[in-house]
């Protein structure tokens, strides 16, 4: 199942770059159309499975809709903006899977992954918004990009030690004291 959803994203994807140009309204009404139609199959096969695999399903279903949305937007539309917003839809949708993907674990398994899978989600967040400013034309680019850039490093940083500490959490005592230090050392948190 993965594994088709997968191809029908890389066709997708593939049929979307191969247009450089702006599309007409006809065909970005057609496009969408066939986005929809698409969306509504692959949920419909995600209807066999049960409990955490069907969720799992159905989010790469949305995930996949809302990519090929965003793409289609960018190619009808083209804008940095509309490219950003591509990178945005891949993160969520990335994001939302793997929450689907930690519905099987428990306890602290189960904050470890979802917080990594939070921290990568803001990652491509952020990722995204330095590559927008990286195509930012105007002559404040160079002011934009240090800021961007810092907010970037200190949101992934963030990210990245909340996750560090929900880890330390399965520790006690000393030890869970020593990977707390070590999380704030590693990731500039004070």
């Amino acid at each position: 199942m993965k594994t088709k959803l997968l191809m029908l994203t890389f066709a997708m994807s593939c049929a979307f770059a191969g247009n450089a140009m702006a599309l007409t309204k006809d065909e970005y009404k057609t496009q969408k159309d066939q986005i929809s139609a698409d969306y509504k199959v692959n949920r419909d096969k995600c209807g066999a499975l049960k409990a955490t695999a069907k969720n799992v399903c159905v989010s790469e279903a949305k995930g996949t809709e809302k990519m090929a949305k965003a793409e289609l937007e960018s190619q009808y539309k083209p804008s940095p903006k509309n490219t950003e917003n591509v990178s945005l839809a891949k993160a969520d949708a990335a994001y939302d899977t793997a929450k689907e993907k930690c519905g099987d674990l428990s306890g602290n398994g189960k904050d470890v992954c979802i917080k990594d899978a939070k921290a990568a989600h803001v990652k491509a967040k952020e990722d995204a918004k330095v590559s927008r400013a990286e195509s930012d034309t105007s002559k404040t680019k160079a002011e934009k990009m240090g800021d961007v850039k810092k907010s970037a490093s200190e949101e992934k940083h963030e990210a990245d030690y909340t996750a560090a500490k929900v880890r330390c959490d399965s520790l006690a005592g000393a030890a869970k004291d020593t990977c707390l230090a070590d999380a704030k050392k590693k990731y500039d948190m004070k």
